[in-house]
């Protein structure tokens, strides 16, 4: 399981170190794909093929379907670690979440994601604790 909040620099060329903690469970190969948020997501390969099952069983019939397997499968890269613990982010997806100097990393429980700190500091924080507190009520989730 993933959690936890880190930042790490992305060099000139689009490295970034995975933090040690993230990639002890993620392994030093691993899947990366477009997120929702504009954000990427890392999967274990074992959780990226999980999900995929998921997504071959959506029906082709349904264009919202395949936007979806097309988003995520389409999106999709295989990532892997050098000696250093740095990956190579490929270009398409820094540009999808708008990647150049800062990131982020969250532990979300079976997934990574990887956020622009500029734009996890604008859009993927809450100003109002009683808009989250409701919004977990209202998902049958309260604390």
């Amino acid at each position: 399981m993933f959690h936890g909040e880190f930042s790490h620099s992305i060099d000139a060329k689009g490295r970034m170190i995975v933090p040690s903690k993230l990639r002890s469970e993620l392994g030093d190969s691993f899947v990366l794909t477009k997120g929702l948020d504009k954000c990427l997501m890392a999967y274990a390969s074992e959780d990226w093929e999980a999900f995929e099952t998921k997504l071959r069983e959506l029906p082709v019939t349904n264009k919202n379907a395949r936007m979806l397997v097309r988003h995520f499968s389409g999106g999709a890269a295989d990532i892997e670690c050098d000696s250093q613990g740095r990956v190579l982010i490929p270009v398409n997806l820094r540009e999808y979440a708008g990647l150049s100097k800062e990131a982020v990393f969250l532990g979300m429980g079976n997934r990574i994601e990887i956020w622009s700190k500029d734009r996890y500091e604008a859009d993927a924080t809450y100003a109002n604790m009683d808009e989250v507190a409701a919004a977990l009520e209202d998902m049958g989730l309260g604390i």
